[in-house]
């Protein structure tokens, strides 16, 4: 289990990543209706993400996929504004400190980028996440921004880079 790469997202990695991000919302019985669940190119992230000021990146353990998660500019949002998208990872992977260097990953490639404060969606129940993203300098906003789509996503905080 010491063996975990992060690299950027290839072509032939889009089943396992829609795989690992729908094996989660199962898991966690996360609604599937307004969240990344109904994304049409859930199953294309490659491609999604292959766009100007769009990164997704995977974690590979082994030749396995166990992680996940992108950055994109903020749909109909501030263009300074970026979102950490689609953060997940297997449950064997987590509370092993993967998501932190995920998130520094993200957030590396966001300043890169040119932006100026990333914006993250999650849901109430998801504790760990939340601290995640506290810790890695989010905080609460009482209103969601841009237009995701994610109408079932609660929780908005936001990071100034």
């Amino acid at each position: 289990m010491k063996n975990w790469i992060i690299r950027a997202i290839k072509k032939e990695d889009n089943q396992a990543v829609a795989k690992l991000i729908r094996s989660v919302f199962d898991e966690m019985e996360i609604p599937k209706v307004g969240t990344a669940y109904e994304d049409p190119y859930l199953d294309l992230m490659f491609e999604e993400y292959n766009k100007p000021k769009s990164a997704y990146f995977v974690v590979e353990n082994e030749g396995e996929i166990v992680g996940c998660a992108g950055i994109a500019p903020l749909e109909n949002g501030d263009p300074k504004i970026c979102e950490l998208q689609k953060m997940y990872f297997l449950p064997e992977t987590r509370g092993l400190g993967i998501g932190s260097k995920m998130m520094e990953k993200c957030l590396a490639e966001a300043k890169n980028f040119g932006f100026e404060k990333c914006y993250i969606e999650t849901m109430h129940f998801m504790h760990a996440a939340q601290k995640l993203y506290k810790k890695s300098g989010f905080e609460y906003l009482d209103a969601p921004m841009g237009n995701t789509g994610h109408c079932s996503c609660p929780v908005w905080m936001l990071k100034v880079l």
